[in-house]
């Protein structure tokens, strides 16, 4: 069963390998378009992944019975 610190774990692993894109990106006149681009779709990611996460850890909206019908006041 997943828990809090997989967010945690996760936002340490996407700035790991954020500083390992800075750092390694290749040389050359395109270095901050990769570099921009490698970071970006990164934290995009992790977005992503801790929203879904997160909708799926803590539901905003519970699960209701389909069979059940409320009582008609008259």
């Amino acid at each position: 069963m997943a828990n809090g610190w997989s967010l945690i774990i996760g936002l340490v692993f996407v700035v790991v390998v954020s500083l390992l894109a800075w750092f390694f990106s290749p040389k050359g006149e395109n270095n901050t378009v990769w570099r921009s681009t490698l970071i970006l779709s990164f934290a995009s990611c992790y977005i992503m992944w801790a929203i879904t996460f997160m909708a799926q850890w803590h539901p905003l909206i519970a699960p209701r019975r389909a069979d059940w019908r409320p009582e008609r006041v008259p």
